[in-house]
């Protein structure tokens, strides 16, 4: 099983050298998808041997950064591609679990939740997130019959196969929203493992409007009826529920 470790990266110079030093110790193959930084990413990144790059001149956002790698991911024929933020947020020491539940289970996604089971240690998550999260995990229950804690957690594992079945364009923050409702369409077998929840920097921005709560929630909310009307979801498709890995059930 061919497993690659991908990092999208945005200005993230104060965080980057100490990631990609802790993924070196779990995985071998390493993508970083620099997102058009302005910072000191580009010379790390340089210094740093042994790291597949992709580039993009300007920034392109996080939901075009994941297509990118699951594209990469498919055209060197990886297995799995397992997404980690570069911020510090996803321990990883946390990787061979992801690369465990995927050896063994049937899942095409493996999702990280940090509220499916609670750490001693965890952190606790800004309201307003914590309220979005929550929100959407609501809905995409109610609307697709999925089934997940955690909605927005960026630390998955991925079946490149799997997601070359799907029509993923979503380039922003909004890119979970089209994601699990092309999930559910395709008939995607989903699956949460817990992973710790980790908020170093409570104040981090997502730039422009979406800094404020309720006009980020509402945009989510746009993209997911707008992937909805795209095409109908099938009954049997709708009927698809999130249960734990076996390792963690």
């Amino acid at each position: 099983m061919r497993t690659l470790v991908a990092i999208p990266v945005y200005n993230e110079q104060r965080y980057l050298a100490g990631v990609l030093e802790a993924v070196r110790r779990y995985a071998g193959d390493i993508l970083v998808i620099d997102d058009g930084s302005t910072d000191g990413t580009a010379a790390i990144l340089q210094d740093t041997p042994g790291l597949a790059v992709i580039t993009h001149a300007e920034n392109r956002g996080y939901g075009q950064s994941l297509i990118h790698a699951f594209q990469y991911a498919n055209r060197h024929r990886f297995d799995w591609v397992i997404t980690v933020d570069c911020d510090e947020q996803h321990e990883p020491a946390q990787i061979p679990e992801f690369v465990a539940a995927a050896a063994v289970d049937d899942a095409d996604v493996i999702s990280g939740s940090r509220y499916l089971i609670s750490h001693p240690d965890d952190d606790d998550a800004p309201p307003e997130r914590r309220r979005i999260n929550m929100t959407i995990n609501g809905l995409l229950e109610q609307i697709l019959r999925l089934r997940v804690t955690d909605s927005f957690c960026g630390f998955k594992a991925h079946r490149v196969a799997a997601m070359a079945r799907l029509d993923l364009d979503e380039p922003g923050y909004a890119f979970p929203l089209q994601f699990w409702v092309q999930c559910i369409r395709a008939g995607l077998r989903v699956r949460e493992i817990p992973v710790r929840r980790i908020y170093l920097d409570q104040s981090r921005a997502f730039g422009g409007t979406l800094d404020d709560a309720a006009a980020r929630l509402q945009h989510y909310l746009s993209v997911f009826v707008r992937e909805l009307q795209r095409e109908p979801i099938l009954p049997n498709c709708a009927s698809v529920l999130v249960r734990p890995c076996p390792l963690n059930a």
